[in-house]
């Protein structure tokens, strides 16, 4: 079994951005760490400023990042008036454009905006019991009132990963997901586990 993790919205700055935004040389304060080891949500929060609408206090996440990162869901897209792809985390090129607005200044993105796929991230000894491999996809199920299977779910697995299914609040909210709730990867071969393309 899988413990779920509920992802909000939220960003992950690069130094550059973060500074514009908070002033020259600042640094992130943290708030708390978050359940993967070495990630930790942030003191600081940002609003996002689209083409519609605007959402405030959105929370910051470290440490900082090579490139600015802005996880929203498919209801903030339509919020915010953006046309946000579904995307691995990291997967930036050709995604969408959002503006960031700071204490001290603002930011427009070319591009750092996307809706993140839904996934898993464990160590290689999870891995190796699943019958798993980095960047494999597999079904999920949910079982409860509102029991559900997920398709596409992305496998991540590193040495530092602490297993755990990351969805975001949308399809939580869904499917009446909560944090610590239990899922299992439904077991067999094609067309169950297939490779990333």
């Amino acid at each position: 079994m899988i413990p779920v993790a509920v992802s909000n919205r939220h960003v992950h700055l690069s130094q550059k951005d973060l500074e514009i935004l908070f002033g020259p040389g600042y640094q992130l304060q943290k708030l708390r760490d978050l359940s993967q080891p070495g990630q930790y949500a942030c003191q600081e929060t940002v609003t996002l400023v689209g083409p519609k609408g605007v959402l405030e206090k959105v929370r910051v996440l470290g440490p900082v990042r090579p490139r600015t990162q802005v996880e929203i869901s498919i209801s903030d897209c339509f919020k915010l008036g953006v046309r946000a792809p579904l995307r691995d985390s990291g997967d930036l090129d050709g995604s969408a454009p959002i503006t960031l607005v700071g204490p001290v200044g603002s930011v427009t993105i070319p591009e750092g905006c996307i809706i993140a796929a839904r996934h898993i991230h464990m160590s290689p000894a999870d891995a190796a019991r699943f019958g798993v491999k980095d960047r494999d996809k597999v079904y999920v199920r949910a079982k409860g009132p509102r029991a559900v299977t997920f398709a596409e779910v992305l496998v991540r697995v590193h040495e530092n990963y602490r297993l755990e299914m990351h969805v975001d609040m949308d399809e939580a909210n869904a499917v009446g997901l909560q944090n610590g709730d239990l899922v299992e990867i439904i077991p067999g071969g094609e067309p169950v586990v297939r490779r990333w393309c």
